[in-house]
């Protein structure tokens, strides 16, 4: 089982298992360790966006179509 099938496992327990706080800060936790996102300041208009390439590049990226394919 890889790391992505773990993730959404565990997404989806959190999810169904909303009161099982031991489970949500796992969950967080292992999205700080794999830390997939772009972090930035607060925009002030939509315009600021374009002070930010790499995170509409990661934008494009998640957007893309994936490949079911196990």
């Amino acid at each position: 089982m890889t790391g992505n099938w773990v993730e959404k496992d565990l997404h989806a327990y959190v999810l169904a298992h909303r009161d099982d706080q031991e489970a949500f800060y796992a969950y967080v936790d292992k999205l700080h360790a794999e830390a997939t996102w772009v972090e930035m300041p607060p925009l002030q208009s939509v315009e600021d966006l374009e002070n930010y390439p790499e995170f509409i590049e990661h934008l494009r990226k998640s957007s893309e179509p994936r490949d079911k394919a196990v």
